[in-house]
């Protein structure tokens, strides 16, 4: 693979993002990067992000011969300069063309939501992974797929990769034979450009509720849902939960480009009319959790999904994150069929994973990570267990998602009994200052509250404390093994690791 510089010149063109490059020669570039510490000769060096001139100037002096930037540098002397209005687009773009657009090989299916957009893209993969063995790709919070290979699976560092790591990846599983790709659309995607210019075969959108709000984030909610909604722009087929918040905004959004016919709505409340299929709720518990979808569009031909399932993870929520999952493979040529066993037997890592203890209740690890999901988590846990207390341990993160800790507060006055404020990937902010803009936000008498800045100490006090009857939820980071502080990623035994470790400690 490679970039001739009349290739870059009419696609940068072409997307109306080129001011003008400066060469003496006509540049071939073997490879492209934006990590200086991974330049290659001849490679193609973008300066974006929490870019430093230092970068460039060691890009150049491991053999880098093109520079992408939105201005010059004098430490890009002698290199060919390719000027743009927006490198990040730019890089977008022309990532797409180094990689040879592997996106037009791929039925993709994108999803969106401030909730269940990792439960609801393993729903999706599983299925198709049944009705297409092998040959469906997943880029999730969790891990990315990009062939049937155990050494095709790694983990992720983002929930949607940075643009020239998105199209490498998608080079990757059309390589390895993949025809399908199930990918989480974060609104930071829209946001960073990281899949400007990409079309989706089929758009989820789950639900809407204020996340992401911040420094180095969303301004505010109308940026948040902006964001959001461009995938419903951009996908030829719509998915939408009709009891989403901003339902009419969301809707809008996809009639702007999509076919009213090619918009598919569902509900899981009776009195929400006028969508194409409707969940009831059969049966609901740690043990079973099943639900029957059914028709009732009479403008547009059933797809073959109407019936009962059954689905290996609890809480009635993930009966809406199904259902989108079930529609979407129905448009990818999925059956009914294909659906049952991978559903009946699905496993989500760090999603709803329980551990019972005996004389102190079951432990719950989730990585519900903002009001909406705590709020959803924790009404669900006390309807299955409401003769105890819950008892919940939570932290937020640092340097990002400032709105999130207003939401836990908020949440854990609605619904928790205890809670147990710590830390989680701090970052380069102090927690204690973290925990204390939680605090503010947790109505006076609603929540007996403890801060334990040490999350194993504070794992360990809200179990050891626990009673038979109660429930401890430990939020946030799911199967996440590594704490963010200071720049360094520290292992971290996972909170289901801990909070084994305390039951061998009481056994």
């Amino acid at each position: 693979m490679k970039l001739e510089l009349g290739t870059v010149r009419t696609v940068l063109a072409e997307h109306h993002l080129l001011k003008k490059i400066k060469s003496s020669t006509t540049t071939v570039n073997s490879g492209i990067t934006y990590d200086s510490r991974k330049v290659r000769p001849g490679d193609m060096f973008f300066c974006k992000g929490n870019f430093e001139p230092a970068y460039l100037k060691a890009a150049r002096e491991a053999g880098a011969t093109t520079y992408v930037a939105e201005r010059e540098y004098p430490e890009g002397t002698g290199m060919t300069a390719i000027i743009v209005t927006n490198v990040t687009r730019a890089m977008a773009v022309l990532s797409a063309t180094y990689y040879e657009f592997p996106q037009n090989d791929l039925f993709i299916i994108g999803i969106t939501g401030t909730k269940g957009k990792t439960s609801s893209a393993y729903f999706a993969h599983a299925i198709l992974n049944q009705q297409y063995p092998q040959q469906v790709a997943l880029f999730s919070t969790i891990d990315r797929i990009v062939g049937p290979r155990p050494e095709d699976q790694f983990k992720s560092d983002l929930t949607t990769p940075e643009s020239m790591d998105l199209f490498h990846d998608m080079r990757q599983a059309v390589d390895n034979g993949m025809k399908y790709l199930v990918m989480e659309v974060s609104s930071q995607a829209y946001l960073r450009d990281r899949v400007y210019g990409l079309k989706y075969d089929c758009g989820i959108f789950l639900n809407i509720t204020p996340d992401h709000i911040g420094r180095n984030e969303h301004k505010d909610f109308e940026d948040y849902l902006h964001c959001k909604l461009q995938l419903m722009v951009n996908s030829k087929r719509c998915i939408i939960d009709a009891d989403t918040n901003r339902f009419e905004d969301v809707y809008g959004a996809a009639k702007a480009t999509t076919d009213p016919k090619q918009i598919y709505l569902f509900s899981a409340d009776p009195a929400n009319g006028g969508v194409d299929y409707t969940i009831k709720n059969a049966e609901d518990d740690l043990i079973n959790n099943r639900f029957t979808i059914a028709a009732t569009s009479s403008t547009k031909p059933a797809l073959a999904i109407t019936g009962e399932y059954d689905l290996n993870v609890a809480g009635d929520y993930n009966q809406s994150n199904a259902t989108a999952a079930i529609i979407a493979a129905a448009l990818a040529g999925a059956d009914r069929d294909a659906a049952l066993k991978p559903l009946s037997e699905i496993v989500i890592p760090g999603r709803m994973e329980y551990l019972a203890i005996p004389g102190h209740g079951v432990v719950f690890v989730d990585y519900a990570h903002n009001y909406a999901s705590l709020r959803a988590l924790l009404k669900f846990v006390k309807h299955q267990y409401h003769d105890g207390k819950a008892i919940v341990v939570v932290g937020s993160p640092g340097d990002k998602g400032i709105s999130r800790r207003a939401g836990f507060g908020k949440a854990l006055s609605e619904q928790a009994d205890v809670a147990y404020l710590t830390t989680d990937d701090p970052g380069f902010e102090d927690p204690q200052d973290i925990i204390a803009q939680i605090m503010a936000h947790i109505e006076p008498g609603t929540v007996e509250v403890h801060q334990v800045l040490d999350r194993r100490e504070a794992i360990r006090q809200a179990i050891v404390e626990s009673g038979p009857h109660d429930i401890v939820v430990l939020a946030g980071k799911g199967e996440d093994p590594y704490q963010k502080v200071r720049g360094v990623d520290t292992p971290w035994p996972t909170d289901m690791g801990v909070a084994q470790e305390v039951k061998r400690g009481i056994s």
